[in-house]
């Protein structure tokens, strides 16, 4: 392990934090609030850091699996206790375990808070808040991959580390040239649904808030109600829209833009197989509740909850754990689903069920034919063994950690519902679950040691388990 590589490039990422928190420290001025010397004192104090500690050390070695994987990790927990700062130093969250949380729910787009009144924070909070969704969602390190072009081969190292899903493809043939389209993708539709958002009648500051909080899929409002609190069923839809795209591979953006064909999309086995996960959910919930709620509007409520929890938003029109029991239970089992890989969505994406489908079904057709030789193949494209025995692991470490982790939250005293859905929705990086923790209600309560352990969870959905447990092996930090 070069250490040296690792703490100049985390300089860097600690830079680009706070240059960031310029951002909330112009809202703060616009607003005229009072925190604008404290929001600019600890803007200039994480970007001289960072900026100290990137200069301060000077090495040319390549970075290496070890150093990748190592500067991905810390450098999640390294923005997370940064971006505290600006809750915890303007006393607005003044314990820093709930700081702690809110910004590792932000940077790790899970969504969950500790915050029993949003509305009371002001608007430059609220702003930062939302930005670090934003960052974290298509990824401070795939970011810092496309402005750091000199990585060369140990960009890719990065890149595998942060990225979602079991295998990242490249767009280019150098790992920045994908990274900065992918962040081009992600910016224009920012752009877009913040001008739509605005045309449906939202103002400027709550446009950008949901909408960050939108194409990250991570799920802060501005509102203690969500986007429930805007009763528009404009603003619903086209929320709807976004948080559908954000589920999908942004890959898929480029190539139908590059073969000027939306049959791209179609021809995706995993966007299928997403699109129709989507439909069937939200066809059941729409049958179950068009009775209470008529047609149209159960239509609009059903197709918001399915995408907001499929794709880890965790956005609510509606307080969902009052809906009738099958409705919840299917929501509680997208819960395990997730978005595509290379989206901004979370949990266990689709694509290692596609796998997992396809291996189950060449192992029936194996009993019929013990002699026949069978490959698995995903759009045309092989899949290696030891691809398929590390989404298998991938599943098992995930459900492992579910149990356990269940268990431990039921001893700081939650309920089993409550404390399974809480380690599911940041395990997942939804935000809201069932029970104590669900949809209106926030995770306050919980006693400084359940937090930090939520905020373990947030970080190891965030980045796949392996690129976080490959530290505790003694093997990684060996020579």
């Amino acid at each position: 392990m070069n250490f040296s590589v690792v703490i100049r490039h985390l300089g860097l990422i600690i830079a680009i934090v706070g240059l960031a928190m310029l951002a909330p420290v112009f809202i703060s001025i616009v607003n005229r609030e009072p925190y604008v010397p404290a929001l600019t004192v600890i803007a200039a104090m994480t970007t001289v850091l960072g900026v100290l500690l990137f200069l301060a050390v000077r090495v040319k070695e390549t970075i290496g699996y070890r150093e990748g994987f190592a500067m991905v990790t810390f450098g999640w927990v390294a923005a997370t206790f940064f971006g505290a700062l600006p809750f915890w130093m303007t006393g607005a969250i003044p314990v820093f375990a709930n700081a702690f949380f809110e910004s590792m729910s932000g940077f790790s787009t899970t969504g969950a808070s500790i915050l029993s009144d949003i509305e009371s924070l002001p608007r430059s909070l609220l702003f930062w808040r939302s930005l670090t969704h934003w960052l974290g969602g298509m990824g401070i390190m795939v970011l810092f991959v496309a402005l750091l072009s000199q990585l060369g081969a140990g960009g890719m190292q990065v890149f595998r580390a942060e990225a979602p899903g079991p295998i990242t493809e490249k767009i280019k043939p150098r790992i920045s040239e994908t990274a900065k389209i992918l962040w081009l993708t992600y910016v224009i539709l920012t752009l877009l649904q913040t001008l739509l958002l605005r045309a449906a009648g939202l103002d400027w500051f709550d446009s950008l808030t949901h909408t960050f909080g939108t194409m990250a899929t991570g799920g802060f409002s501005t509102r203690n109600l969500s986007v429930g609190a805007f009763e528009s069923p404009a603003v619903d839809w086209i929320i709807i829209v976004f948080m559908y795209a954000a589920g999908a591979n942004f890959a898929l953006y480029y190539a139908a833009v590059k073969k000027k064909s939306l049959k791209t999309f179609w021809r995706n086995e995993e966007f299928k197989l997403y699109t129709s996960i989507i439909i069937g959910a939200t066809l059941i919930i729409w049958f179950i509740m068009a009775a209470e709620h008529g047609v149209f509007k159960a239509a609009r409520l059903a197709s918001f909850q399915v995408v907001s929890i499929i794709t880890t938003t965790g956005y609510a029109t509606d307080d969902y754990a009052l809906w009738p029991g099958l409705a919840k239970g299917v929501l509680f089992l997208l819960m395990f689903v997730g978005g595509s890989a290379g989206s901004t969505g979370g949990g266990m994406k689709v694509s290692r069920y596609l796998v997992l489908l396809k291996h189950s079904g060449m192992q029936l057709k194996k009993f019929f034919h013990p002699r026949a030789v069978f490959s698995l193949k995903v759009g045309g494209r092989g899949y290696p063994e030891d691809i398929i025995i590390s989404i298998f692991q991938f599943f098992f470490l995930y459900i492992f950690m579910v149990v356990t982790g269940t268990v431990i939250m039921t001893g700081f005293g939650l309920d089993l519902k409550s404390a399974q859905t809480a380690v599911l929705a940041t395990l997942g990086n939804i935000g809201p679950g069932f029970g104590a923790v669900g949809p209106m209600e926030n995770y306050a309560f919980l006693p400084d040691a359940a937090k930090y352990l939520l905020c373990f969870f947030m970080l190891v959905g965030r980045l796949e388990i392996f690129t976080v447990l490959v530290l505790v092996l003694p093997s990684f930090w060996h020579k």
